[in-house]
């Protein structure tokens, strides 16, 4: 994929971001390693090629639109009720509080490399706390953007999920995920 300068907007429709979940404690065997995707989300990344300083990126993610697309691991399939369970779950003031904080944002602040290996580091705010977070990305030349970052939930005040009284529990650490299939011009019009 050829990055050229210009605007690009980002979403549901031309890119995928996912959150990946891991698990811990003695009771792990029984739960399920998660991968959770933002259903409604939108975006707008600015490229300067020649010039990364110039670039920059801005994501807004619906909290409430998590989705839980896959639960690999455990003793038991993942059930449709252990799906909406979890939705729940995520909404609660422990986790996520959808309510008090509907969105979840990133706002580049420098981006370095070039277009087919970059790093974008920027600020992520969740539930109302912003931390830095760097953003690791490469293109693989064949149309296809992809990256990844590691953010610590308890940075943003978000417990980690606990069951069995605490012999199962989300890892701390959580991997989130972003993968474009295609670029849509924002700066051009239709």
């Amino acid at each position: 994929m050829t990055l050229t300068d210009g605007t690009y907007r980002l979403g549901p429709s031309t890119c995928r971001l996912l959150i990946k979940t891991g698990r811990a404690g003695l009771g792990r065997r029984a739960g399920h390693d998660l991968t959770i995707e933002a259903a409604r989300w939108s975006g707008e990344a600015v490229v300067a090629a020649d010039d990364p300083d110039r670039s920059s990126v801005r994501v807004t993610v619906e909290t409430g639109s998590l989705e839980v697309r896959e639960g690999t691991g455990g003793l038991k399939p993942l059930t449709d009720a252990d799906r909406a369970e979890i939705k729940r779950t995520l909404g609660d003031t422990a986790l996520l509080h959808t309510a008090e904080h509907p969105t979840i944002t990133f706002r580049s602040t420098k981006i370095t490399g070039t277009t087919q290996s970059f790093e974008i580091t920027g600020d992520l705010t969740i539930k109302g706390r912003t931390h830095p977070v760097t953003v690791h990305g490469k293109s693989n030349g064949d149309r296809l953007l992809r990256g990844w970052a590691t953010v610590k939930q308890t940075t943003w005040g978000i417990k980690p999920y606990t069951a069995f009284l605490g012999a199962l529990r989300l890892a701390d650490d959580v991997r989130v995920e972003f993968e474009v299939a295609r670029l849509e011009r924002a700066d051009r019009p239709e």
